[in-house]
């Protein structure tokens, strides 16, 4: 497989996790995870999680994608 494929299939693998995050976040507690790899936010009853690590390898991917095409 080429291996932007590979890279494709990690990160919609790792999207997935985050989708799952707020179902364990109601579960487990989750602040005491470093907020530079998962960003939770809370409010009545809202879950929001967000990875800005995850935001930007996917930037960084498509900027490497673009300047070695």
């Amino acid at each position: 497989m080429h291996p932007l494929t590979w890279l494709g299939t990690a990160l919609i693998l790792v999207g997935v996790a985050f989708v799952l995050l707020p179902i364990l976040g109601k579960v487990i507690d989750l602040s005491r995870i470093p907020s530079w790899l998962i960003f939770i936010y809370r409010s009545n009853g809202f879950y929001f999680v967000t990875s800005p690590l995850l935001i930007g390898l996917s930037a960084l991917s498509v900027i490497l994608y673009f300047l070695m095409k």
